[in-house]
């Protein structure tokens, strides 16, 4: 849970022309939606921009803040455009990259929703990172972004201090995984009952977008990764992945790593890890049995994973993110964070 952050937590809304007015929708009601056990709201959302902006549906928007709002923003959230440099040929305008990479420089959280995640790329802020943006803009956002490490797949990217999300609904997806990283699960609860919306996906597979799924013989590794978050609780090994990409071992692997950025066998343990998260967040599930539906096998083996990747055990991450969940009695778990 991130610390330290005060309930004028500013999130600063940026618009540019091609706006996405659902986008704009999602991140201001949901983030004022978050309120304290007093109903005292957590973030002070304000829309910004460098004057009126046009939007996909005929009408325009007229910001209330300038741009200059970035440089005093906490977090700052770009919504989909359907139009402009950003999503036909890679540019922005001087102002808005040079306020992006002024609020990233000093340590500001910078997300975007659906294709915002072109703006951020525009601004060079996705150089070399693992990106989501909705699945329909992949052709041509991914050719003109080929440094990002762009996931069609997900709802989401958490990847620190840059998030990205899918479109439409995942950007509520994503800005209640902020409040629920912020200020824990209680409040993402109370802001999505607010929002009537689930507070997260219901589902084995919550955090994955439900798309047609592109036949097995076509190239790529994507149809196979589709099909192996079909099977996180099962033993899936690289040579049936391959199997299923109808490729060698060694040119699956290569493909795999040049559209991921990492191994099929580093891909797999991450999906799994993130899928037992979202099972202690979301599940009444005993430990044990997370790891088994996570396909991690055992208590222990996913306590060492969440170690390593998060540095915490499973049973202390449920403590943060479900502090009203009464301890488990199964004394196979209790020497989990022993």
């Amino acid at each position: 849970m991130r610390k330290n952050r005060a309930m004028t937590h500013v999130v600063a809304v940026l618009v540019l022309d091609g706006l996405v007015p659902f986008d704009l929708g999602t991140a201001t009601q949901v983030f004022l939606s978050a309120r304290d056990a007093a109903l005292t709201r957590l973030y002070d959302v304000r829309v910004c921009g460098s004057g009126p902006v046009t939007t996909e549906v005929g009408f325009t928007v007229v910001p209330d803040h300038e741009l200059s709002e970035l440089a005093i923003a906490d977090t700052v959230i770009v919504p989909g455009i359907h139009a402009g440099g950003p999503v036909t040929d890679g540019t922005l305008p001087g102002d808005v990259r040079s306020a992006l990479l002024a609020a990233a420089a000093r340590g500001a959280r910078i997300v975007s929703i659906c294709t915002g995640a072109s703006v951020l790329a525009a601004a060079g802020l996705l150089d070399g990172r693992p990106a989501a943006t909705h699945w329909a803009w992949a052709d041509r956002i991914g050719g003109l972004y080929p440094r990002v490490a762009w996931d069609f797949d997900v709802l989401f990217v958490d990847d620190g201090d840059v998030l990205t999300s899918a479109g439409v609904g995942a950007g509520v997806d994503l800005c209640l995984h902020i409040i629920r990283t912020d200020h824990g699960a209680g409040v993402a609860n109370r802001a999505a009952r607010r929002c009537v919306v689930p507070p997260w996906r219901d589902g084995g597979q919550a955090q994955f977008i439900e798309r047609p799924v592109p036949s097995a013989a076509g190239p790529g590794t994507e149809p196979t990764r589709a099909w192996v978050l079909d099977r996180l609780a099962e033993p899936v090994s690289l040579e049936a992945m391959a199997g299923h990409a109808r490729m060698s071992v060694r040119t699956f692997t290569r493909r795999f790593r040049e559209e991921t950025g990492l191994s099929p066998r580093q891909w797999l343990l991450r999906q799994r890890v993130e899928h037992a998260r979202i099972l202690l967040e979301s599940t009444d599930l005993a430990v044990e049995a997370v790891a088994r539906r996570a396909g991690l096998g055992s208590a222990t083996a996913l306590r060492q994973h969440m170690h390593a990747t998060i540095g915490v055990a499973p049973t202390a991450y449920r403590r943060t993110f479900r502090p009203d969940l009464p301890a488990l009695s199964s004394a196979r778990e209790l020497p989990m964070d022993l």
